[in-house]
């Protein structure tokens, strides 16, 4: 499927490891092969090793049809992973390993020709933990045109992350992605007030945001723009595979339906379709079925 949307999943490209399994991760690697199977034009922007685990990511990546010139290759530090381990509910907790490849991103000729050709960008906190991958991200966010949609998923992990980083990638952002347990957290940092809605709108105020986005685990999610909102309740599932990965999915769909320019009721039945589908996946990358991805290009309700 070709369309003539630019999309970039910028930052973490790592191996998630669940004891014997492994498999590639990453949200904006994640976000990055879901939007190509949602029929992008994607590439991820980051940095692996030059050892075994780093031509394999390559190698997953390019089957997975994403272009890969904005992925450097590091002689010094090695491929990402994380170590994850599952509660009985499915829900994660991390273990993240240090000073590897994706901490230390170089900005590229490649970025710098291809940032003014993006429609939409998506980039979190966790790989703004180092100073050379922050400083990489923020030039890439001001080479891209006004109108891209620069999607901040902010995507809290331990204790990478400080209240400088959002605030300065809030100030670059033109859209926001926050999840029921980082919510809180946003409202003490801007003394926000009211209800879930009450606060999104509050953001989208404050940092003049076209779009905002919370997801609200099995409960459903929101999403608000400067002039409409709404809620859509979670599809229900009879098992979970895993949850890695479906707040990424949810992500990915909802970019290629706000550049569609859908309704909001449309986008998020769409991506909490895309996201529920993924939870019964063992891998946070997995081919859609047709009925997900004829129905991104259709701009009409379920």
């Amino acid at each position: 499927m070709q369309n003539n949307f630019t999309i970039a999943g910028l930052g973490e490209v790592l191996w998630d490891i669940d004891g014997n399994h492994r498999s590639l991760g990453g949200a904006p690697a994640n976000f990055s092969c879901l939007c190509r199977g949602l029929g992008a034009n994607a590439l991820i922007m980051s940095c692996v090793g030059n050892d075994p685990l780093g031509m394999e990511c390559q190698e997953i990546l390019t089957a997975n049809g994403l272009d890969l010139s904005c992925l450097s290759v590091s002689e010094q530090y090695p491929t990402g992973t994380v170590n994850i381990t599952l509660d009985p509910a499915g829900h994660p907790s991390y273990a993240i390993k240090e000073d590897v490849a994706w901490d230390h991103i170089p900005f590229t000729p490649e970025m710098e020709q291809i940032a003014p050709s993006l429609d939409a960008v998506c980039f979190g906190t966790l790989s703004q933990r180092n100073a050379d991958s922050r400083n990489t991200i923020t030039r890439i966010l001001d080479s891209t045109r006004a109108d891209c949609l620069r999607l901040f998923d902010i995507n809290l992990r331990l204790d990478y992350y400080s209240p400088e980083i959002i605030k300065n990638s809030l100030a670059h952002a033109t859209a926001l992605k926050v999840n029921d347990e980082e919510l809180p957290l946003l409202s003490e940092m801007f003394q926000l007030q009211g209800d879930e809605e009450d606060q999104l709108k509050a953001l989208t105020d404050q940092f003049d945001l076209k779009l905002a986005i919370l997801t609200c685990g099995s409960k459903g999610a929101w999403m608000v723009t400067p002039d409409s909102s709404n809620f859509t309740p979670s599809t229900k599932l009879s098992s979970i595979a895993s949850t890695v990965g479906a707040g990424d999915a949810f992500t990915a769909t909802a970019v290629m339906g706000f550049l569609r320019q859908h309704d909001l009721a449309t986008i998020n039945q769409h991506a909490n379709a895309v996201a529920s589908y993924i939870c019964t996946q063992p891998s946070a990358v997995a081919a859609l079925p047709s009925h997900l991805i004829t129905y991104s290009n259709q701009p009409t309700t379920l």
